[in-house]
């Protein structure tokens, strides 16, 4: 049975009227995937391609001359990308908590001295940076090459002709990010990775490969494959022999192409058919290789590998999301780019681990708010099975911040979301492509609607094969204006009431996504009694009751309300899957407004919105959203069952599950069995346009307990039987460390990691809850410690150190591998605590 049918880079829209089936909107697309390799490598490789990240010089300040070749750096701190010179601080309060409260602004140097390898001395010479915040100066021996203003973006640069032959030539980056140029943390230096590659005058050009898979059924898929080839000079016979590689690296499909000259570019395509195909799928992400040989008279040339994949895509109005024609709910979550207590450097391991969290609370998409992403995190998501909404711009023309992207917007603009396209479409993650979020054109009918339309051109001229969006929040404007119908998929922020017929009067033919949903903050460990929506605390935290969000936003069972009573909105993505750097609402400032600083709460200065804090523990918002989004039994209780001496009396004791009932047992006593859906828990809400106090929610099951130290346990039930459980105890005085880490052996690579969590326990092994002691770490062998963090949001303790204080009973200590292998010591000592340690392996 045929699955979708797609003719080369086509776009289909079926319209069908109300009368035939309702107003539907069919979006089919079938495009890229890739099979994923051992030890998780990069989506695109080449014999010619180099890691360019060793033997940097680093200063941070004004140094005037340093772009020349003979400027003296030997007083300049060395080290190796990627790196951000922000996060290592120190936090203040002369810096902006909105943007992390970290010195991210400035300017900062770069410089490494290099030589041609002796083979590669008639080569072609290219430098490609990943990305550099921001505002990136190049040059090459004294001679300017380059600027490239986004710092989300990556760009490549032709060397060649600065370059000595013989002897050392110096490359020089100069980056100048300034004060309110980001609404949140954005990083600062070359933090993405830095290759260098060595070509032929005949080469594929850089994201100059294009593979879309337009007719799939079960038995047969068809892979079309364009080529860009550059060829400098004259006198070319050039020929591009194409082989599909399976998972296991056999050749399952092959073809030879001849080049043609098509306007100055030379291309070449090629259509090839693949038996029994494997699909791309969440559970099972199977990817295939593409290797493109490119001979020129006979000879080879170059040699690329592109990671491809076979999937269908259909969006309806009416039905929602198919994937491989299977009806798939969007369970997204909206994702910063930096990793805690790392600061904005793309890891790979880092990336990975944030992935898998996100994946064991059910996510199955992710939305990259609100820029193009780093290579590898796409790159993982291939490998997992996670759909990737890929965001272009926070900001158009009009400010949201004195100094952000408005400021390159008109020169930029196009060649930035080009180049996004081009480096991301052949990524089967890649689903979506968003070409801004609450954009403030919003408002000018005119002007939001020409911009609109000419960012989706720009798209569509690049890739037809996927979808377009934006997140929308000013409802209804950009509706009744028509800018919304310049997408093909409407992104609603923060409209849940607006679902259905409400938006359908001015989309009656449109998709609809929650882009952003929820908003609701916590702080991992805190529970504030007695349960009330209020703007801020005194302790500058934030009730892990799940109920407190800024004046936009609302608990997450309004959104699971709304998503149940209107399936055909293609599904949400929660703001925020993972806290991040900056934006510390409710504290310190007003969203989306040039207010300036946003210091009043210090040192409140990152997110509270995430359902995992800025170190990877959940809070207890994770697991609301795994009742929701898993199958495999589960049953999660709050809060902790240490409130002796607190003043109260009676504590409220809410349980989290996907079983039909829920039992709680008090010191071992049943307190009763509540069934999910029937007993319901009320909440309160209060959020613009909601005309109720309340919520009578189904999603949670509460008890009232009057407090007795001891245990509180929970079970779930399945068809009258226990499937899952959970049990809390009253831990006494706190006694011992207890290091526990997430991979005990680690790749001697230099930069591979293992987050080890430090808890607080009790004699008898329980998490002391309340507890805040300071933990001394010492590291000693084959690695290093990368940072520290505890989660805790208002803190100035650096992220860069060999101790952390304990936050509601936990810290995390992130070590980084040498590059040697051996065995790494770590020990973890507390004043009046009994010391542990561990031992790590690194081959």
């Amino acid at each position: 049975m045929k699955l979708q049918t797609l003719k080369h880079r086509s776009f289909r829209c079926i319209w069908l009227r109300e009368t035939l089936l309702a107003a539907v909107v069919m979006i089919v697309i079938a495009t890229p995937t890739m099979r994923a390799a051992k030890g998780s490598q990069p989506s695109e490789t080449s014999a010619s391609h180099h890691s360019f990240n060793e033997g940097w010089k680093f200063y941070k300040g004004e140094a005037e001359g340093a772009e020349s070749p003979g400027f003296d750096d030997s007083s300049w701190r060395s080290l190796d990308l990627p790196h951000d010179w922000a996060i290592e601080g120190p936090f203040d309060i002369k810096y902006n908590a909105r943007a992390g409260g970290l010195p991210f602004h400035g300017t900062g140097w770069y410089r490494k001295t290099f030589e041609i390898p002796a083979a590669a001395k008639d080569k072609l010479v290219f430098v490609t940076f990943e990305g550099a915040m921001y505002n990136a100066h190049v040059w090459v021996n004294g001679h300017f090459i380059g600027n490239r203003p986004f710092g989300y973006i990556e760009f490549q640069y032709d060397i060649t002709g600065h370059l000595n032959s013989d002897g050392p030539n110096v490359i020089a980056v100069k980056l100048t990010p300034e004060d309110h140029s980001s609404r949140w943390y954005p990083g600062a230096g070359i933090y993405r990775d830095v290759w260098i590659d060595y070509k032929n005058t005949v080469h594929v050009a850089h994201m100059g490969t294009f593979v879309t898979t337009p007719e799939i059924d079960t038995n047969h898929a068809t892979v079309a494959v364009e080529t860009k080839i550059k060829a400098t000079g004259n006198n070319h016979a050039i020929t591009s022999k194409y082989e599909v590689l399976a998972s296991r690296g056999q050749v399952v499909a092959s073809t030879v192409a001849t080049a043609t000259d098509s306007g100055g570019d030379t291309m070449a395509s090629a259509t090839m058919q693949i038996d029994n195909p494997q699909l791309w799928q969440l559970d099972s992400p199977v990817l295939y290789t593409l290797r493109t040989t490119v001979f020129d008279h006979g000879n080879v040339v170059d040699t690329v590998q592109t990671r491809f994949g076979i999937r269908t895509l259909k969006f309806t109005k009416a039905g929602g999301f198919f994937l491989n024609g299977k009806h798939t709910r969007i369970q997204g979550v909206c994702l910063h780019h930096d990793n805690g207590p790392l600061g904005a450097v793309a890891n790979p391991r880092a990336i990975e681990r944030k992935l898998q969290i996100m994946k064991q609370m059910g996510v199955n998409s992710v939305r990259t708010s609100h820029n193009p992403p780093s290579r590898t995190l796409l790159d993982r998501c291939d490998e997992m099975g996670i759909l990737v909404q890929v965001e272009a711009f926070d900001v158009w023309k009009i400010a949201k911040v004195p100094n952000g992207y408005n400021k390159f917007f008109d020169e930029w603009a196009e060649r930035d979301i080009k180049d996004m396209v081009l480096r991301d479409r052949n990524h089967p993650s890649v689903f979506m492509w968003s070409i801004g979020n609450e954009i403030l054109e919003q408002g000018n009918a005119k002007e939001g609607n020409r911009i609109a339309k000419l960012l989706n051109g720009y798209v569509k001229s690049l890739d037809t094969t996927r979808p377009t969006t934006c997140g929308f929040n000013y409802y209804p404007a950009p509706y009744k204006t028509g800018m919304a119908a310049q997408v093909d998929i409407a992104g609603m922020n923060y409209k849940p009431l607006a679902y259905g017929p409400a938006v359908d009067e001015f989309l009656p033919n449109t998709p609809v996504v929650g882009s952003e949903t929820s908003s609701c903050t916590s702080s991992r460990g805190v529970y504030h009694l007695p349960i009330e929506k209020y703007q801020t605390h005194e302790s500058q935290q934030v009730t892990s009751y799940d109920i407190i969000g800024p004046p936009w936003a609302y608990p997450p069972d309004i959104e699971f309300a709304a998503l149940a009573q209107h399936p055909e909105v293609l599904g949400e993505y929660m703001w925020t899957g993972f806290d991040y750097l900056g934006e510390p609402t409710p504290y310190g400032g007003k969203d989306n407004s040039t207010n300036g600083y946003w210091n009043a709460d210090w040192p409140a200065r990152s997110s509270y919105f995430g359902a995992v804090d800025l170190s990877g523990f959940p809070k207890d918002r994770f697991y609301l959203y795994q009742s929701q989004w898993t199958n495999e039994p589960m049953v999660h209780v709050l809060p902790h069952w240490n409130w002796q001496d607190s003043g109260h009396e009676t504590i409220p004791v809410f349980a989290y599950t996907n079983c039909e009932q829920v039992e709680l047992f008090v010191n071992g006593t049943s307190a009763g069995r509540k069934t999910k859906g029937k007993d319901r828990s009320e909440i309160p809400v209060k959020f613009n346009r909601y005309e109720k106090d309340h919520m009578l929610t189904k999603y949670r099951l509460s008890w009232d307990v009057p407090y007795s130290p001891g245990s509180i346990r929970v079970v779930g039930y399945v068809d009258g039987k226990p499937v899952a459980q959970k049990e809390i105890k009253t831990a006494g005085a706190p006694a011992q460390v207890k290091l526990q880490a997430d991979r005990t052996t680690i790749s001697a690579d230099g930069r591979d990691l293992s987050y080890v969590t430090v808890r607080i326990e009790d004699r008898d092994g329980n998490l002391c809850p309340l507890a805040s002691n300071r933990v001394q770490f010492s590291v000693q062998g084959a690695g290093k410690i990368a940072a520290v963090g505890n989660g805790n949001a208002a803190t100035t303790a650096p992220f860069i150190a060999d101790h952390r204080d304990a936050f509601n009973g936990l810290c995390m200590l992130i070590i980084q591998s040498a590059k040697q292998p051996g065995e790494i010591m770590i020990k973890a000592e507390s004043e009046g605590l009994s010391t542990d340690e561990l031992a790590l392996s690194v081959k």
